[in-house]
């Protein structure tokens, strides 16, 4: 175990990165309004049903909206890589009381 003292001061870099879950979470609700407009506007078949009919494109629509999300924060995550700043950190110790 080593007994050095860390450096006062250290370089680091910072960025602001897209958050994934947030994402994910508003293309989902995207999709899922979009694919309840879609199907709503069209007949719907007496044998199949509203409900069923809206599960099935559910799962093209939200899923298809999410992947579209995914490329979009992929795209603004690389752009943000590029505005990567140094900044000086400081260490500040406090004794104990």
């Amino acid at each position: 175990m080593s007994s050095s003292e860390p450096e006062p001061q250290q370089r680091v870099a910072v960025r602001r990165s897209p958050r994934l879950g947030a994402f994910i979470a508003v293309f989902g609700i995207v999709g899922f309004g979009v694919t309840l407009v879609l199907t709503g506007l069209y007949e719907v078949d007496p044998s199949i049903g509203f409900a069923t009919l809206f599960a099935y494109f559910s799962l093209y629509g939200i899923t298809g909206s999410i992947a579209v999300g995914i490329v979009l924060w992929l795209i603004l995550d690389f752009r943000s890589k590029r505005r990567v700043r140094e900044i000086t950190m400081e260490r500040d110790s406090h004794p104990e009381s």
